[in-house]
Parts: structure tokens; sequence; C-alpha cells
């Protein structure tokens, strides 16, 4: 049986999705990333060199690699696409997903081995994982535990970021032990030390921080100690061509099982890198008569969305003849804020916004009609910007006031 593809990400800190309130696990901000790991000759690679051949429509805003190993990729949304045919906009710019791809890790990276902490810092610096799991045989890509077997791979990887937290809280535990004992630091560094204690126990007994429950002030300790499996994952399952077009291959149940044991609830999408990589190099008539006579498709729109909402973010757009964008935010973000992604003043001279959703502009076709029909509504500092919106936003400019056109 081939594992579920549509599992909704895993939502952290035990709330609710619209409690937007609740403190998360992971950084705060807007300016958030995934990253691609696995271990060597899995596929991360190819798949990162097939996310950086896409195209971006924007002219002022190209896409390009941050770095070698860093890229900007467009997030495929249809209301943006229907934005651009009702306003046919001098700029467009899309979404976008900052995606890093990060080198192979091996069995020992948490004491050092191979790249060792380097790759671990390299995890560290991003705040969700595209896990890429080998499901393939090739007998000319070595593998480096000497076969193919999935189960194991992803137990490596769990094992050494999980070393890797458990010696960090571990460290930092001893580190403040013989103050909180002599009652330094007063309340609050005993409270910190009860929670890493708490920390320590949930790590030791072979859990990842993201699967625990957590109070709100043991989530603010958490996020200050960036733990690796605090950080929401993605499995993709890399078949070969043929399996991916059969949909059949004797592994995937056991991952699916391997996963609902260890992280119930994260997103698995099986795909063939060798396919999105032909897929790429056909240009798009090519692929699309491709896919059409072997009755596939590609899935890197579906990855790079499911990794979009796996870091909780969201988008509104600003509208008009002059430009259609995508801003994105994260869940839970307020106006201010969301005002702040345009431009620093518009946060700190922020007054109010004008908001009505996509969905009533795409039902009633034009801005006048959505007015008339009293959609539009003035929203102020607390409110929470929803998927969807769109937003002019006004400010008191040094001087005078302003607005931010659409």
């Amino acid at each position: 049986t081939t594992p579920t593809d549509s599992m909704p990400p895993k939502k952290k800190g035990g709330g609710k999705e619209e409690e937007d309130d609740v403190v998360m696990l992971g950084r705060p901000g807007n300016n958030v990333k995934m990253g691609v790991v696995g271990l060597p000759n899995v596929g991360k690679s190819s798949f990162f060199n097939a996310l950086c051949k896409l195209n971006v429509p924007a002219e002022n805003f190209p896409f390009c690699t941050i770095d070698p190993n860093t890229a900007r990729v467009p997030v495929p949304d249809a209301r943006f696409d229907d934005l651009l045919t009702k306003f046919h906009p001098k700029s467009e710019v899309p979404a976008v997903l900052t995606v890093t791809d990060i080198a192979g890790l091996v069995k020992g990276a948490s004491e050092g081995a191979g790249l060792g902490n380097a790759f671990l810092s390299h995890i560290a610096a991003v705040d969700g994982l595209y896990h890429m799991i080998r499901v393939f045989d090739d007998d000319e890509v070595t593998h480096v535990e000497g076969s193919v077997d999935p189960v194991r791979d992803l137990q490596i990887i769990r094992d050494e970021l999980l070393k890797k937290d458990l010696d960090n809280i571990t460290n930092a535990i001893d580190a403040r032990a013989k103050n909180v004992a002599r009652k330094l630091g007063g309340k609050e560094a005993a409270a910190e030390f009860e929670a890493l204690k708490a920390i320590q126990e949930h790590l030791a007994a072979n859990r990842e921080a993201r699967v625990g429950t957590w109070s709100a002030y043991q989530i603010e300790v958490l996020n200050n100690f960036g733990l690796l499996t605090a950080k929401p994952v993605v499995y993709l399952l890399n078949l070969s061509e043929n399996d991916y077009k059969r949909k059949r291959n004797k592994w995937l149940a056991k991952i699916a099982e391997w996963v609902a044991e260890h992280d119930a609830g994260a997103t698995i999408i099986p795909l063939s890198v060798a396919l999105e990589t032909n897929l790429v190099a056909m240009g798009e008539e090519a692929a699309t008569a491709y896919c059409a006579e072997n009755k596939v498709r590609s899935v890197l729109p579906k990855i790079i969305k499911t990794g979009y909402k796996t870091l909780r973010l969201i988008n509104f757009f600003t509208v008009g003849e002059d430009e259609v964008k995508a801003w994105t935010v994260r869940q839970g973000c307020l106006a201010p804020r969301a005002a702040g992604t345009i431009h620093t003043d518009f946060e700190k001279g922020f007054i109010c916004a004008e908001v009505y959703k996509y969905d009533d502009l795409k039902e009633l076709e034009t801005v006048g009609a959505v007015k008339a029909a009293g959609k539009v509504r003035t929203e102020g500092k607390a409110y929470k910007v929803v998927d969807g919106d769109c937003i002019l936003f006004k400010f008191n400019a040094a001087g005078g006031a302003g607005k931010k056109k659409k």
C-alpha cells in the first residue's frame, strides 16, 4: 500500500492551527526556510537542482541562488495567477520559499564524523526539513551504508539529531547546575533549569522535541536552544521512475509504519527525482506531453506548497495595475507587522488596513463590486492577517500621511 501523501503537517506546541497566539515551536518572524537533508547519494542535490531550474515570471524578483546551496523557488498559487489575469500588472511578484541543500549526513555526525558539526549547524540554520530517503535501487549509485534500506536510513538521521540535541541540553544543564544549587539567578534561573531537565528527560526517552506536549514556558526555553528535533519534517521518498509510475515499492508500507510510530501526522510524499530531473530538462511543452502519455505528473509544486505550509507560512496580496505581489508572513501575523514586510515605515506609522478576501474578489470580479457589496473592512493593529487577504495599508509617513497603493 502506498502511504498517504496528503496528511496535514504537524501542528506544533499542542495548539490548534487557528489559535495563533499560542506559543509555537521554532523561530519567530517571517524569514524562514526549508533544508533538504538525508544520507549521501539519496538524491538531495539532484532534487535541489530540479528546484533551481524552475522559472519565476517576475522581472523584478528573478529566480536566483542566494548562495551555491540556497535558492528561492516560486510557490504555486492559483489565486496569484488569477489576480494577474484580472489586473494585467506591469510587475508580478509571486510568493517564494527559500530552500537550502544541506550536505549528506553520515552515521556518527553528532560526534564529528563526516562533516559532523558543520552539517548539524546547517540544519540548525533552517526552520523545517525535507528529509530525502532513498528507496530506489541502482548499482551505479553507491549507498554509504552498503545497501538500500530506507527504514535504517531514517533511523540513522533520527538518532544523530537526537544525540546532538541531548548533548546540547545536557551541557546546558551542567553549565547551570552549580549556580542553581546556590540559588543564583533566582526563580527565573530555577524555572529554566527545571524546564531543561524536563526536555532532557524527554530526549533521553528517545523522543524528538517536536512530538512533546510542552507548556508555553517550556516552548520558550526550547526555542532559545533551536533544537534540531524541534523542526517539522516532510518525508520525501525517492523512488525509481518505474516504481513511481506503478505507485508500488516494497518499502512504502514499512516507511509509513516508521513515520506513524516516530512522527505521527507528518507528511509523506513519494516522488522520482530521476523523473523530475528529466521533466525539467525537457521543457514545459515536452514535459506536459510526456506526463500525459505516461499518466504521471510532477510533484514539485506539491512539495513546495507543503514546505510552505509546514513552516506555517501564508500570504496576503497587494494588487493593482502597477503590481500584483504575494507577501509572505507567518500564521497569526498582526497587521502592523505584515505592513512592515512591505516597508518598515508602514509598520512604524501604521494607521489601519483596508482588507477584503480574495474569494470575494473572485466571486464579484472587480474591486469596485467588492466595495459596493460592503466586503471591504477596515482593520486595526490587533487584526491577524488571513491567508488570501488583499490589503491596502494606510500609515503616517514623515511629514504627512501616505498610502500603499494597490
